[in-house]
């Protein structure tokens, strides 16, 4: 089993920043790919982006030059840098692991941080 827990989330004006942080525990030799999610009123959860365990990103259009994710394998956490906040980026920030092979393949999901941004 892998918990997340993730921190950071606050109230900020728009153009503002904040970083997020997630951090692993349990099993965490089976965790392969991590990312971040958001969720708003009304909508669908949807990738933010995401980083391998060798640290390349990868990001939603909607965030590109915007949001920057990194990954510290000795702590077993990824972070997620939001600058030039704009009011719709305002969602819960869900922190996803993945298993690795030779595992089943299983997401692992955080408890989620509110991000509000104001206009």
């Amino acid at each position: 089993q892998v918990y997340l827990a993730e921190s950071g989330g606050g109230l900020v004006q728009a153009g503002g920043s904040l970083r997020l942080s997630c951090i692993a525990s349990g099993f965490i030799l089976g965790i392969g790919d991590m990312g971040w999610y958001r969720e708003s009123p009304g909508k669908e959860r949807e990738l933010v982006g995401t980083v391998t365990r060798g640290g390349v990103p990868t990001y939603a259009d909607s965030v590109k030059g915007r949001f920057a994710i990194s990954r510290d394998n000795n702590r077993m956490a990824i972070y997620l840098q939001l600058n030039s906040l704009k009011p719709e980026d305002t969602a819960v920030y869900y922190c996803n692991a993945q298993s690795q092979p030779p595992l089943a393949p299983k997401d692992y999901w955080g408890q989620g941080t509110q991000v509000s941004v104001s206009s």
